[in-house]
C-alpha cells in the first residue's frame, strides 16, 4: 500500500511541470502567448501512451524484472528530462524548452504505464480499491508539490534550481523500485510483439458485454467532467473573489478530494467496488446538482464551502472505485496495454465533452446547465444498474 501511494507521487509531480511551472516560467521570461499555449501540446504523450504500453508487456528487461526494469529506466530517463528541462532557454530558444518539455511528458506517461500495471499485478482485488485510493493521493499531493511547491520556490530561486530540486524529489520513487518486490502473474506474457499488440483488444473484445463496460468508463464521470470545466467563470459570476476562490476551492478543496478518496478506498473495502460505484456515482451527481442550489442564493461562503466540501469528497470517492474497476477489467498477462487503453479512453470525455460546456452555460444559463449535467450522469448509473458484468469479484 505504501508503495501505491509513493509511485503515486512519482506520477503526480512531473504533471504540472510542463503545465503549470512552465508557463509561469515562460510568462516571466518574456515568452509571447502563443508560444505559452502552444507548449501544452507537449502533453499528448498522456493521451496516446497505449501506442508503446505493448512494448513494455512484451519485452523484459535484463534486470529487476518485467516491471520493475522498465520503471526504473523510466523514472530515471524522467528525472534526467526534468533536469534538461530547467537548462532550456523558454524566452531565446522556446523549441528546445516544447522538446525538453515533450520527453519529461513521454517518460512521465511512460512511468504511468507501468506503475498502473505493477498496482494492478501487486495488490489481491479486494484492497485495489483501498490501494486506488492512496495512488490517487499520492499523486495529487505529487501535483500540489510542483505547482505550489514550484511557484513558492520560484520567488527566491531561479526556474532552474526549482527544476533540479523537483527531480531530486523523484528518487523516494526511484528507492521504492529498487526495493520493493516484482509482482507475480498467473498464465504466460506475450511472446511477440505482434501478439501484444492484437491479444489484448481479442481478449478484451471477446467478453460478454465489453462494449457496455467500454460504455460505463465513457459515462461515468461525464457530468462531473463538464460541470467542473466551468466551475471557476461560475464562481467569479456570482461575486466570488478569487482570494476566496484560492482559500475555498483550491486549498479546502484539495484536502476534501484527499478525504474523498481515502474515505472510498475504506468504504471499497467494505462493500466492494461494485456497490461503490453505484453509491459514489450517486452522490457525484447529487454534488453537482448543488451548484445548481448555489446559483440561486446570495454570495455565501459557508455554502460555498459546504458546496465545494460536498464535491470533492463524492469526487475523490468515486475516484477511488472507478481506478479500481478499470485496474480490474485488465487481464494481468497484459496489464500494461489494456489499462493504458482504458485510462485514455476515461480521459476522452475531460476533453472532448467539456469542450462546449462554455456554449451550454450560455444558452441554459447556470441553474439549468448544473441540473443538465447531474442529469447526464445518469446514463452511465443506468448501465451500473442493469448489466450483471459488473458484479465484480472481491478477490483474486
Amino acid at each position: 500500500m505504501l508503495v501505491a501511494l509513493v509511485m503515486g507521487f512519482s506520477c503526480g509531480l512531473p504533471l504540472n511541470l510542463t503545465l503549470t511551472v512552465l508557463q509561469a516560467w515562460m510568462k516571466t521570461e518574456g515568452a509571447d502567448l502563443a508560444s505559452i499555449g502552444l507548449i501544452t501540446l507537449a502533453g499528448i504523450p498522456y493521451t496516446v501512451k497505449f501506442l508503446w504500453a505493448p512494448v513494455m508487456d512484451r519485452y523484459t528487461l535484463p534486470f529487476l524484472g518485467r516491471r520493475r526494469g522498465w520503471l526504473l529506466v523510466a523514472q530515471i530517463a524522467l528525472l534526467a528530462a526534468i533536469v534538461g528541462l530547467g537548462f532550456s532557454d523558454p524566452a531565446g530558444r522556446p523549441a528546445i524548452t516544447a522538446v525538453a518539455a515533450f520527453f519529461v511528458t513521454f517518460f512521465s506517461a511512460s512511468q504511468d504505464i507501468v506503475v498502473d500495471a505493477y498496482r494492478r499485478e501487486d495488490v489481491p482485488e479486494a484492497q485495489l480499491g483501498f490501494a486506488s485510493s492512496l495512488y490517487i493521493n499520492g499523486y495529487r499531493i505529487g501535483m500540489l508539490v510542483a505547482a505550489g511547491g514550484g511557484l513558492i520556490l520560484a520567488g527566491p530561486l531561479s526556474f532552474r534550481l526549482v527544476y533540479g530540486i523537483m527531480a531530486v524529489c523523484l528518487l523516494p520513487g526511484i528507492l521504492t523500485t529498487l526495493l520493493t518486490p516484482e509482482p507475480r502473474i498467473k498464465g504466460e506474457p506475450p511472446q511477440t510483439l505482434r501478439s501484444a499488440v492484437v491479444e489484448p483488444l481479442r481478449e478484451y473484445f471477446s467478453r460478454s458485454g465489453a462494449i457496455w463496460m467500454l460504455a460505463f468508463i465513457l459515462l461515468y464521470k461525464i457530468g462531473d467532467s463538464m460541470a467542473s470545466a466551468m466551475t471557476i467563470p461560475f464562481y467569479l459570476e456570482i461575486g466570488y473573489s478569487t482570494a476566496q476562490i484560492g482559500a475555498v476551492v483550491k486549498l479546502f478543496g484539495f484536502w476534501a478530494t484527499i478525504a474523498g478518496a481515502l474515505l472510498g478506498g475504506v468504504l471499497t473495502l467494505r462493500m466492494g467496488i461494485y456497490k461503490g460505484l453505484l453509491a459514489f456515482g450517486v452522490l457525484q451527481a447529487a454534488s453537482t446538482a448543488c451548484f445548481a442550489l448555489l446559483s440561486c442564493f446570495n454570495k455565501s461562503l459557508p455554502a460555498l464551502t459546504a458546496v465545494i466540501g460536498f464535491e470533492n469528497l463524492s469526487s475523490g470517492m468515486g475516484a477511488a472505485a472507478f481506478v479500481a474497476f478499470m485496474a480490474i477489467l485488465t487481464d494481468k498477462r497484459f496489464t500494461a496495454t489494456q489499462y493504458a487503453l482504458l485510462s485514455s479512453l476515461m480521459g476522452v470525455p475531460r476533453v472532448l465533452a467539456s469542450a462546449p460546456t462554455g456554449y451550454l452555460a450560455g444558452f441554459l444559463g447556470w441553474t439549468h446547465f448544473f441540473i443538465a449535467c447531474a442529469v447526464i450522469a445518469l446514463p452511465g448509473l443506468l448501465i451500473l444498474c442493469k448489466t450483471s458484468l459488473f458484479r465484480i469479484p472481491s478477490s483474486d
